[in-house]
């Protein structure tokens, strides 16, 4: 069933399926790692590119196909790579579009980890990495350089909730001809759909809300053009970090309801955003939906919805917030984002860990930052356990 014209949640749920020749009415997990050539011949056409059959799992795979299409008809782009994790699409971007020599600006309120892997290990080859905050356009302009190859940025940041505009960087990309990489994890295309604003590659970790139920870990890039599919997916086969087709299967089940539970939880978002902003103990709450975050207004012209991630800070700073990590019981103290339960984290101790105390300070990732990750639970619940919390720090 061909989906380009259908609606959106009509594509969660049919786009990249195909005909079973049993008919499965769900996409089959084809739990194989090889797959038989009809002939010798079939088997070299294969291999040359001349058919489109499958080869070995590592490659390509129907049930991994089946989920890359759908991501990639969900972005409105050309098609998709699935990855192992979302680190794994995070590597395989760097891998297939930098080398020694070349530069790379980044939102330096990014993942932890795909800050680390640049300073630590691609550093080793030769490759370049400034960290901006780019949410100031004059940053990015600044920081670029004569063999400056990609713009990768997080908008909403991780942790910061800080919203770069997607417009404004694909012009800078295009202008300076460089590749402008769009990390869409916190909104999902639900929310945001980046290569629509100009991006020229889409990623995220499918872990969060694409999936949705804390159960399984997977990444996807999405390409606008059909030669930047290709460099990409050629690093993947090469890497070995492909999806496995059970975590295809999971993820294309999960990926139905997307729409469903990112509308529960960004309505259970604003009414938690609103009671922790009027709460005596909060010094500060970051939150798209609030007019009081700084970028309101262009998060509404380029989201679709706030969604439900937020970051605050009690008066007490970080032993304030520690005491009410150790106080709620709804909420789990655990790090993730995007699934159907409330999460709450310290990113400075943990999922950002890795970066030097003067690197968190500048991207504005101080140690009284709480990161909250906002469920489907009933929100009255969620915010009795926040209240009941707060009450013991």
């Amino acid at each position: 069933m061909k989906t380009d014209n259908k609606g959106f949640n009509t594509k969660l749920i049919h786009a990249g399926a195909f005909d079973d020749p049993y008919g499965s009415a769900a996409v089959p997990i084809y739990q194989t790692s090889t797959f038989k050539f009809k002939s010798a011949q079939h088997g070299a056409d294969c291999f040359s590119g001349k058919s489109d059959g499958y080869i070995y799992t590592r490659i390509g795979n129907p049930t991994i196909r089946a989920f890359e299409q759908n991501i990639a008809q969900l972005e409105n782009g050309y098609d998709g790579v699935a990855t192992s994790s979302g680190m794994g699409a995070i590597t395989t971007v760097y891998m297939a579009l930098l080398g020694a020599g070349s530069h790379i600006i980044s939102s330096d309120a990014v993942y932890g980890p795909a800050r680390g892997v640049l300073e630590q290990d691609f550093s080793r080859f030769g490759v370049e990495a400034s960290f901006v905050n780019t949410s100031k356009l004059e940053q990015i302009q600044a920081a670029i350089k004569p063999n400056t190859k990609v713009l990768y940025i997080e908008t909403p940041a991780n942790p910061t909730m800080e919203i770069t505009d997607i417009v404004a960087c694909a012009k800078i990309a295009r202008d300076h001809k460089l590749i402008l990489v769009v990390d869409n994890t916190f909104c999902s295309p639900y929310l945001q759909k980046p290569l629509d604003l100009g991006a020229n590659v889409v990623l995220h970790s499918i872990t969060k809300f694409i999936n949705g139920h804390a159960d399984i870990v997977g990444g996807v890039i999405v390409t606008k053009e059909a030669e930047l599919y290709k460099k990409i997916r050629h690093s993947m086969v090469y890497m070995g970090c492909n999806m496995d087709p059970t975590q295809s299967f999971m993820v294309l089940r999960g990926v139905r309801t997307l729409a469903l539970r990112i509308d529960r939880a960004q309505e259970n978002a604003l009414k938690v955003a609103d009671f922790l902003q009027n709460h005596p103990k909060v010094a500060w709450i970051r939150f798209p939906g609030l007019k009081s975050h700084p970028q309101h207004e262009l998060a509404k012209t380029q989201m679709k919805g706030f969604g439900s991630m937020m970051s605050f800070g009690l008066k007490g700073g970080y032993e304030a917030g520690k005491k009410l990590m150790d106080n709620v019981h709804l909420a789990l103290l655990a790090v993730s984002l995007g699934g159907v339960e409330t999460l709450i984290q310290h990113p400075a101790s943990m999922t950002h860990a890795a970066v030097s105390t003067q690197d968190k300070l500048k991207a504005g990732i101080t140690d009284d930052l709480v990161r909250f990750s906002v469920g489907i639970e009933d929100v009255e619940d969620i915010i009795e356990d926040l209240s009941n919390g707060l009450d013991k720090v």
